[in-house]
C-alpha cells in the first residue's frame, strides 16, 4: 500500500530513447487517495538481442484496491513477457505479426485471468478488482525499427511525425443495431421443430446453479508499426489521452517541446506530462520513444 506519488524512468537502447512517467492526478492528491496508475519498465536479455517492455495499468475507479490491481497486472504481464522474450524478439525482427498478435493476446488473457482469480479469492466481483493494460515492446537491435503495442482498455497511442500528431490507437469493431436472423437473434424454433411462442416478459428467477455472469470484457488491441528517424511515439493512459484528443492547445504545446533533435531530460519530460489542462485531473502515465 506504499504507493509513490510519482514514478520516473528513462534509458537509451539502439536507435530509441525512452522516457516514462506515472503521476498522481490533482484530484487524487486533493482527496488524499493513492495513485491508481501503475508503471513498469523492464529489459530482458542483453546487447542487440535485448527486448524492452513498458507496461502501464489503471485500476478501476472508486474501488479501494485499484492500486493493487494495477500493480499486480503490470507484474504479471512483465513475468509473462520475460519468460517469452527470446521468441517475441525473434518474431519482431522477422516481422511475424500474426504470431505476435496471437501470442501477446494469450499472454494478456492469462494475466487478466489471474486478476479475475484474485478478485474471487478476495470475495470481490470481477469489476471491483480490475485494470486496463497498455504495453510497448521495443527491440534493442538498431537494425529493427518495429515497435509493438498491445493492451486492453482505454488510453491512447499517438505518433508525432513531421510536426503533426497522429492518433494511431488501434480501432476495434463492435456489432451495433438490432439483432437479425442468424446474427444475435434467437432461433425461430427448437431443435425438435417446435415453434417458439411469444415472450410474455414474465421475469424468471435465476437458477441457484448458474454462475454469476462476468462483466463484458474489453477487446484486445494490437499494432505493430515501423518507426522513422525523427518520430516520437507516445503511449499513455486515459488521464493524458483524453486532454490530448479534446484540447487542441495540449498537442500544440507538446509539439513545441518534443520536436527538437534531442529528447528532453527526465525532469523536462515529467514537467511536460504534468502540463495542467482545466477539467482534467486524473492520474497520468505516459511513455514516449524518440527515434534517432
Amino acid at each position: 500500500d506504499l504507493v509513490p506519488d510519482t514514478v520516473l524512468d528513462g534509458a537509451r537502447y539502439g536507435t530509441c530513447t525512452l522516457r516514462a512517467a506515472s503521476v498522481r492526478g490533482d484530484s487524487a492528491r486533493f482527496r488524499g487517495e493513492l495513485r491508481r496508475d501503475a508503471l513498469l519498465t523492464a529489459r530482458f536479455g542483453t546487447g542487440e538481442h535485448a527486448l524492452l517492455l513498458v507496461a502501464m495499468a489503471t485500476g478501476a475507479r472508486a474501488t479501494p484496491r485499484a492500486h493493487r490491481a494495477a500493480a499486480e497486472l503490470c507484474r504479471w504481464i512483465g513475468r509473462a513477457v520475460g519468460r517469452s522474450h527470446a521468441r517475441l524478439a525473434d518474431d519482431i525482427r522477422a516481422g511475424r505479426r500474426g504470431d505476435l498478435k496471437s501470442g501477446l493476446h494469450r499472454l494478456t488473457d492469462r494475466s487478466l485471468g489471474r486478476l479475475r482469480a484474485g478478485a474471487a479469492d478476495q470475495g470481490l466481483r470481477p469489476e471491483e478488482y480490475a485494470a486496463t493494460l497498455r504495453c510497448l515492446l521495443l527491440p534493442a537491435d538498431p537494425a529493427c525499427r518495429t515497435r509493438v503495442f498491445f493492451g486492453v482498455g482505454a488510453g491512447g497511442l499517438f505518433r508525432l511525425r513531421d510536426g503533426g500528431w497522429h492518433d494511431i490507437e488501434p480501432q476495434v469493431t463492435e456489432a451495433t443495431g438490432e439483432p437479425v436472423v442468424g446474427f444475435g437473434s434467437p432461433p425461430s424454433e427448437t431443435p425438435r421443430g417446435d415453434r417458439l411462442t411469444t415472450d410474455l416478459g414474465i421475469p424468471v428467477p435465476p437458477s441457484p446453479y448458474d454462475q454469476r455472469p462476468e462483466p463484458p470484457r474489453e477487446p484486445f488491441r494490437f499494432r505493430a508499426s515501423i518507426a522513422r528517424p525523427g518520430d516520437v511515439l507516445l503511449m499513455c493512459t486515459a488521464g493524458l489521452a483524453e486532454p490530448l484528443r479534446d484540447e487542441p492547445a495540449l498537442p500544440v504545446h507538446l509539439t513545441e517541446r518534443w520536436s527538437h533533435p534531442r529528447p528532453p531530460g527526465l525532469a523536462g519530460f515529467l514537467t511536460d506530462v504534468q502540463t495542467r489542462v482545466k477539467g482534467y485531473a486524473d492520474d497520468r502515465s505516459a511513455a514516449a520513444v524518440w527515434e534517432a
